[in-house]
């Protein structure tokens, strides 16, 4: 029934199209080899990042604003996939699994919190994820938020040394002390990992092997920690904490 809403929505030729390209990556995730892998590689990234670089939470940037609400489907995909304390056997996981998911367009993300992932102490990982090609004819516009893209990606990978804020200040023609008290505000300390992830254009096919990649990453990180991504107790508890929780409201309004 969701999926038929779907296709009452973009018709039933984009939603065949949604469903090849789904197809196409289960397709590849089943008969690609380990090291070619898709869904492996973005998934043993992941956890190299969480559990050995210590990361404690992700984000999402899209750099297409057809892609806004991306990040959040994969807030309830990874977060309540893999949200588990206790391995499929019913033991205490002895590692960190699910990640704190969250994101924004690159365009607002840039202006609103990359301030605090440039020069914050927060320990993150990220996937910027954008198309090659554009949805409009403002060709330039689109090239724009590629480069954008890039060099955000770049930045946090190289940050912005000492050396290099002291030599761009020294040419400015800042004075000695200029140069010694702005440089600590400007150090960039790089270092954070980033995944780029690009597809030719943005259209029915693509987006559905953009989901399916996400979906199969999220069962690999599963299968790896040992826990199960298809039961959800914790928002069942939640749901009937609140029945009881409704009843006395309702009788506290009596």
């Amino acid at each position: 029934p969701i999926g038929f809403a779907i296709a009452i929505a973009i018709g039933g030729e984009h939603f065949r199209e949604f469903l090849r390209g789904a197809h196409e990556l289960d397709e590849h995730f089943r008969s690609t080899p380990l090291k070619d892998n898709l869904p492996v590689l973005l998934a043993l990234v992941a956890i190299w990042n969480q559990n050995h670089l210590g990361t404690t939470t992700h984000a999402v940037l899209p750099y297409d604003g057809r892609l806004a609400r991306f990040p959040a489907y994969l807030q309830q995909l990874e977060m309540e996939s893999n949200g588990k304390g206790v391995t499929r056997d019913g033991q205490p996981v002895r590692w960190s699994t699910g990640v704190v998911l969250w994101g924004e367009p690159g365009s607002n993300a840039q202006h609103s919190f990359f301030q605090l992932l440039h020069q914050g102490t927060a320990q993150f990982s990220a996937d910027f994820v954008a198309p090659v090609e554009g949805s409009s004819a403002a060709v330039e516009q689109h090239l724009v938020g590629l480069a954008n893209m890039l060099a955000q990606a770049e930045a946090f990978a190289r940050g912005n040394p000492a050396e290099r804020v002291q030599a761009e200040l020294t040419a400015q023609g800042k004075s000695p002390a200029e140069v010694a008290r702005l440089t600590p505000h400007k150090v960039h300390p790089g270092n954070h990992p980033s995944n780029i992830l690009l597809m030719r254009r943005l259209d029915p096919r693509s987006l559905g092997f953009l989901i399916a990649l996400y979906e199969q990453k999220v069962f690999v990180q599963a299968c790896i920690w040992g826990i199960n991504p298809f039961d959800q107790w914790g928002v069942e508890l939640g749901k009937k904490m609140a029945t009881a929780m409704h009843d006395k409201l309702q009788a506290t309004d009596a």
